[in-house]
């Protein structure tokens, strides 16, 4: 059978795995009208295991890490049909969501599947799961998207030659590891990294000097987990606001988050302050085709998200300043290249690296920008979706939004030791942005 090495990145996605925090992208989406079986088969053959190998390959570690195209491969293999208990609503896929947070995919097959829930809200569901180690949750929104009818706007598929890192881009790769490197053999390294003029030295410089955060909320990860969504956001109505503000959606989104984490604090009559979240920093081209391989291609940012500011509007202007520090700076690079090292080391030294890495954060926030315009899945209107990037070490809250068709959905996905009730949460973000949306 052929075979095919795995990248050191994605091999390290791949041993990330722990009982309590899988890593396992989880995407819902949701339609207007109910899905016909057979054609929903007939796309994920031709455009998702036509044009991705990676979704017809399993993998083997044996002298290595690797891919291996399975024999007789069938998608039905992959297809699943669930019912959910009545009356069948939104809290009931949550639960069914939450209830597969902790399930292993199963390793002698593809690492992904797709669970079809009928009669949702008189449309159709579908509930997809897929290991990092296949693609990162941008290449796999990208993926998602490109099964619709109108999909050939929004992923081509490359030869994965044209898929390498190049340019100003491989170097950039290149200083980081050769200075990662340094500074594990000669930890004096990090201060002559610190007087440097180089921003990838800066950033790996803060990346190696921060302290822990994930203390945050004071527990460990453990089984029982929970989803929550909302109800749609207008995106017109944050666009107003940051238009009116100086800020961006992104800042008015993220501050709401600030808000609803400070009041979850003051419930709890603990103190009040910054929390270190981890964001994923897209470093693939969007205005290029997908490779059929797909990959991780995307760094890790740390951000403090101000809770400390007393009011909604404090937090907006802090948090506008905070995210323009960051987003020219290094730490995007500077991460994906510390996880390409660390996927070639052995893999006590891995399990410590992440550890490590993983603690300095209390929670992961994605968000990522859908279609404009309404799109279709075998002619069904696709009504919304929502997805989660999974949380490693003691993380155990991963917060997602995801704007589609002129509408924001906000997903959460908990750690039910750690949030007692994630749509309390959910309703505490709500209500902070529309005290920022009103001025609007």
């Amino acid at each position: 059978m052929a075979r095919e090495p795995m990248s050191h990145g994605d091999a390290a996605w791949l041993r990330m795995d722990s009982p309590t925090n899988l890593m396992v992208i989880n995407s819902v989406l949701w339609f207007d009208d109910p899905l016909d079986a057979d054609a929903v088969r007939t796309v994920l053959e031709e455009k998702l295991i036509g044009r991705f190998r990676r979704f017809r390959q399993r993998v083997v570690e044996e002298h290595g890490t690797w891919w291996e195209d399975v024999p007789d491969f069938d998608v039905s293999d992959h297809i699943h049909r669930v019912v959910l208990p009545a009356p069948g609503g939104r809290s009931e896929l949550e639960a069914l969501v939450a209830a597969y947070l902790t399930v292993p995919l199963d390793r002698a097959r593809p690492l992904w599947d797709l669970y079809v829930v009928d009669d949702y809200l008189g449309g159709t569901a579908l509930y997809f799961r897929m290991h990092h180690c296949i693609a990162d949750g941008i290449a796999l929104t990208r993926v998602l998207l490109s099964l619709t009818d109108e999909g050939e706007a929004y992923a081509g598929v490359a030869d994965d030659s044209a898929a390498e890192h190049h340019g100003m881009f491989g170097e950039l790769v290149s200083t980081v590891l050769h200075s990662a490197v340094a500074t594990v053999t000669h930890p004096t390294h990090v201060l002559d990294l610190a007087s440097a003029g180089l921003s990838e030295a800066r950033a790996l410089t803060k990346l190696l000097v921060l302290p822990p955060d994930s203390r945050y909320w004071g527990r460990k990860t453990g089984l029982e987990k929970q989803v929550v969504w909302s109800d749609p956001i207008s995106l017109d109505l944050v666009k107003q606001t940051a238009h009116a503000t100086g800020t961006t959606v992104n800042d008015v989104l993220l501050a709401a988050v600030s808000g609803a984490l400070r009041a979850d604090r003051e419930r709890a009559g603990k103190t009040v302050h910054d929390v270190r979240v981890l964001v994923p920093f897209n470093l693939r081209p969007l205005d290029k085709p997908l490779p059929s391989g797909l990959g991780n291609q995307f760094g890790l940012v740390y951000l403090d998200l101000p809770l400390t500011r007393a009011t909604p509007q404090e937090r907006l202007t802090e948090m506008a300043r905070r995210m323009q520090a960051i987003k020219h700076s290094a730490e995007g690079v500077v991460s994906f290249g510390i996880l390409d090292l660390v996927g070639q080391a052995p893999s006590i030294v891995e399990k410590a690296a992440i550890e490590v890495f993983a603690a300095k954060g209390s929670a992961v926030m994605t968000n990522v920008p859908g279609p404009r315009q309404p799109v279709t899945l075998a002619g069904s209107r696709l009504a919304g979706t929502i997805g989660w990037a999974p949380t490693s070490g003691s993380i155990g809250l991963g917060l997602s939004i995801f704007s589609y068709a002129g509408e924001i959905v906000v997903g959460l996905a908990s750690d039910r030791t750690q949030l007692d009730d994630g749509r309390v949460l959910i309703d505490d973000m709500l209500a902070e942005l529309q005290t920022l949306l009103a001025p609007a």
